[in-house]
């Protein structure tokens, strides 16, 4: 086992040391994050990007008048649910 000596102003190291070897850091690349993102929002409902939307496109049909932006969301979000649960059926 090599001997490493500390003083006040520099390390030795004795010559029997060997140098650690270094591991390359694993990293998740963009791919991989995307599929394991996509398997996330298949199971956990649709984005809220698909829910925006959806609500927006109620409120259009509506000609910009009148109901609620909570009611046209949760509206969206039910239908995208729904619309979900039975394609993978």
């Amino acid at each position: 086992m090599a001997r490493k000596s500390v003083s006040k102003n520099n390390a030795e190291v004795s010559a029997g040391a060997a140098t650690p070897s270094r591991r390359k850091p694993t990293t998740t690349g963009r791919a991989t994050r995307s599929v394991a993102a996509q398997a996330a929002a298949t199971v956990s409902g649709p984005s809220h990007a698909e829910i925006a939307r959806l609500a927006y496109s109620y409120w259009e049909a509506r000609a910009h008048r009148g109901g609620s932006p909570e009611e046209d969301w949760l509206r969206a979000e039910r239908e995208l649910r729904r619309r979900g649960s039975t394609a993978g059926a």
